[in-house]
């Protein structure tokens, strides 16, 4: 079984016209894919109506994971595997020391959250080694914002688009074929 999947794209040349075009296409009920910027748009994920990130929550935890690896770390070392009497003053327990090892605890909470941020941000974000580039423009990574949409009426999008200050509008339909 085949279908067609229609996806139009609007170019604008300006992010208030973007945000404004984003604006009014949702308050006509038409739900965008997605937006191609070259740089970051203050207030776009609001206007999208985008879900609030959690990468906060992970980053506390991947923080928290690397502060235990830590803790865990230097209490083995310093206290259970390689005891060591430094200046006379033997190492009876982890908590006695402590001091002595917060800049290893410090450094490996902001190893842990950096390099799992950043693993987590490419899973999330489907960025794959090998994949291909997914912009469907160039022009958008020099000076140009795109709004993406699918399955829509032509001439309703349209509309809007022209009614925002699109500079240019283009219409590519794709193939799917499904077994079933």
């Amino acid at each position: 079984m085949s279908t067609t999947k229609t996806i139009i794209y609007g170019l604008y040349g300006d992010d208030d016209l973007l945000i404004d075009g984003v604006k009014q296409l949702r308050d006509k009920g038409i739900k965008i894919n997605e937006v191609y910027t070259p740089f970051p748009v203050h207030g776009l994920d609001k206007a999208m109506g985008l879900k609030e990130s959690r990468m906060s929550e992970f980053a506390f935890f991947y923080g928290a994971l690397g502060l235990t690896v830590a803790c865990l770390l230097t209490w083995y070392t310093m206290n259970y595997d390689w005891q060591q009497n430094i200046g006379g003053k033997p190492s009876f327990s982890w908590g006695e020391n402590v001091p002595a090892f917060i800049p290893i605890m410090f450094e490996l909470t902001v190893f842990f959250a950096a390099h799992l941020m950043s693993i987590t941000y490419l899973i999330l974000n489907r960025h794959y080694p090998g994949q291909k580039p997914q912009n469907p423009d160039p022009r958008t990574t020099d000076d140009k914002f795109l709004v993406e949409i699918s399955n829509h009426d032509y001439e309703q999008v349209k509309e809007i688009l022209i009614a925002t200050g699109v500079e240019e509008i283009s219409v590519k339909k794709i193939e799917d074929e499904k077994n079933n």
